[in-house]
């Protein structure tokens, strides 16, 4: 399993979320997730100006195996979206934690949203007993 970078955060359903210099949230989904979900075929992505309600889902990612639900690990406004997954959703695939990146809220709670949140060695931690 690749490192998970030391500024995200995760929901025990292997989505991210990590906080922009700019107040924002990046959400995606873990390169564990996309492992076990195999290559990516299809991101159904969420519209701009959408509200994202926390443990809700966001998007939707399918890959040859199964589709599977993206669960919004903060709640707020979506005000950017990943359009370059359209066409090339295997992006998540190669890169989960840069260039596949899902969407961007604005959040409406995001202290309380993060503080429920597992940091990188939990996330690790609870890898590790799934895979037990």
């Amino acid at each position: 399993m690749k490192e998970s970078p030391g500024d995200l955060k995760f929901m025990k359903s292997h989505e991210w979320a990590r906080v922009e210099d700019d107040g924002t949230v990046t959400i995606g989904i873990s390169d564990h997730a996309q492992g076990l979900l195999g290559d990516l075929v299809y991101v159904e992505l969420p519209n701009i100006g959408d509200t994202l309600e926390v443990g809700a889902g966001c998007a939707v990612v399918e890959s040859v195996k199964a589709a599977s639900d993206v669960y919004a690990p903060v709640a707020g406004e979506v005000i950017k979206v990943n359009s370059v997954l359209s066409d090339s959703p295997e992006t998540i695939n190669e890169d989960a934690y840069g260039d596949g990146w899902i969407v961007v809220v604005r959040p409406s709670n995001l202290q309380e949203d993060m503080e429920n949140l597992l940091d990188p060695d939990a996330y690790a931690e609870q890898i590790d007993n799934e895979e037990d």
